[in-house]
């Protein structure tokens, strides 16, 4: 899989349950990644995406995902 591709399908990637439901992942609030962190990402794919978008939003990048967003 390429590193654009991934980047697209991050862009793309929803969140699927919780208060947060159904909202893009670079969407989520700083504060509520951090408080998933806390208490342990995920396992799998969507955890892995959600501490990339943690790191994202941490590093001020969010303008590199917004472009590759479909309904943006």
């Amino acid at each position: 899989m390429s590193g654009e591709h991934e980047l697209e399908e991050l862009a793309n990637a929803k969140m699927y349950y919780g208060k947060h439901k159904g909202k893009y992942l670079i969407h989520l609030p700083e504060s509520y990644l951090l408080w998933m962190k806390n208490k342990g990402f995920p396992a799998g794919k969507h955890g892995r995406q959600l501490e990339l978008i943690l790191e994202i939003k941490i590093n001020g990048l969010e303008k590199l995902i917004y472009p590759l967003m479909k309904n943006n």
